[in-house]
């Protein structure tokens, strides 16, 4: 089931980058440190636009060998139609199950003019990408694991399931952040309030920077302002760095 949030709340979120995101999420301890994030396999090919926010659509693809039966590029109507079970707007997330994955290149030019009018906003894929120019030209973000010029044999062989991307495991209907510091998935039951957290942890964070450039400049004030931002919590490491 998936979990949409309210447009206030979404249009609140989608202002936030991946960092302040993450730095919430990491706070709330809703899941392990080591998780919720792909790696940097998969790469941000247009670091200059902004985050890009969306409810996952899922789906498994191949490249370099043919598909068995039905077709595949741009016929495959049952696919686009599985989109709309997915609230908008919607990222798609493809993982290429190839044993050398991004051998040919699924989403493109024509991928994502469609995926454009089925309210897709991106595409994240461990597999490849083409079509740069034209993509960015249309404001469409991707993250992916490579390019090529070529399709090869290109093709949907499932979709609606979970896959991974990048270690990343994300589910149809998992809200999807990224941008030029990558992927992660953002935790439903806490969505809603990022944005209120956020903006406090980025007023201790900008007084921690005013002490920094501040003239007098001392640890005891670095000390006192780590200690505001740090909330209640003990960082040993920290406090031993501070008091040799």
């Amino acid at each position: 089931m998936v979990h949409a949030l309210s447009p206030a709340d979404f249009d609140r979120l989608k202002r936030l980058d991946t960092c302040t995101v993450s730095n919430v999420i990491e706070r709330l301890n809703v899941r392990l440190r080591n998780e919720g994030f792909a790696h940097d396999s998969v790469r941000c090919y247009f670091p200059g636009r902004g985050p890009v926010l969306g409810y996952a659509v899922t789906g498994t693809i191949r490249s370099s060998t043919q598909p068995i039966t039905g077709g595949w590029y741009y016929d495959r109507i049952d696919w686009w139609a599985s989109l709309l079970a997915v609230p908008a707007p919607r990222v798609l997330v493809l993982q290429d199950v190839d044993r050398v994955p991004a051998f040919g290149a699924f989403v493109g030019e024509v991928h994502a003019n469609i995926a454009l009018a089925l309210d897709c906003v991106g595409c994240v894929t461990n597999g490849a990408v083409r079509d740069l120019p034209a993509m960015e030209a249309l404001g469409f973000h991707v993250f992916a694991g490579g390019v090529s010029p070529s399709h090869a044999y290109a093709h949907v062989i499932a979709w609606g399931q979970p896959v991974e991307i990048g270690g990343l495991t994300i589910g149809a209907g998992d809200l999807v952040q990224g941008d030029c510091h990558g992927v992660q998935v953002i935790p439903s039951e806490i969505a809603a309030e990022i944005p209120d957290r956020a903006e406090e942890l980025q007023l201790r964070e900008h007084r921690l920077i005013d002490v920094c450039r501040a003239p007098g400049f001392s640890l005891d004030r670095l000390r006192e302002a780590l200690d505001s931002l740090r909330g209640d919590r003990t960082d040993s490491t920290v406090r031993t760095l501070l008091n040799p």
